[in-house]
């Protein structure tokens, strides 16, 4: 069983910054993809950034140009930075792991940005 862990998230105004950093008890080296996906009160969840332990992230449109998606392969951790916040991202971001096929998933964590 795959253990993730997120941290960061908060309230911060429009035009602020956020850092959210996500660690995984991954114990093998198989290839496994690290992201971020977010869902917002009556919305479904979508994807924010991903990347593959051998590769470069991808970003959903919304968010290219603001956030900016980091992996440390050796730690098994993610960094996902948040800049020029909006009000339209505000939702619950959940750290997503997929290794084998299979997604494990964070607690998700709240981020609030206020016009």
């Amino acid at each position: 069983q795959v253990q993730v862990a997120e941290s960061g998230g908060g309230l911060v105004q429009t035009g602020g910054s956020l850092t959210l950093s996500c660690t995984a008890s991954i114990s093998v080296f198989n290839r496994y993809s690290m992201g971020w996906y977010r869902q917002a009160p009556g919305k479904e969840r979508e994807l924010v950034a991903q990347m593959w332990s051998y590769g470069s992230p991808n970003y959903a449109d919304s968010v290219k140009g603001r956030f900016t998606l980091s992996m440390d392969s050796a730690k098994k951790m993610s960094t996902l930075q948040m800049n020029n916040l909006r009000p339209d991202d505000t939702a619950v971001y959940y750290c997503n792991v997929r290794l084998v096929g299979q997604d494990y998933w964070g607690q998700g964590t709240q981020v609030t940005v206020s016009a």
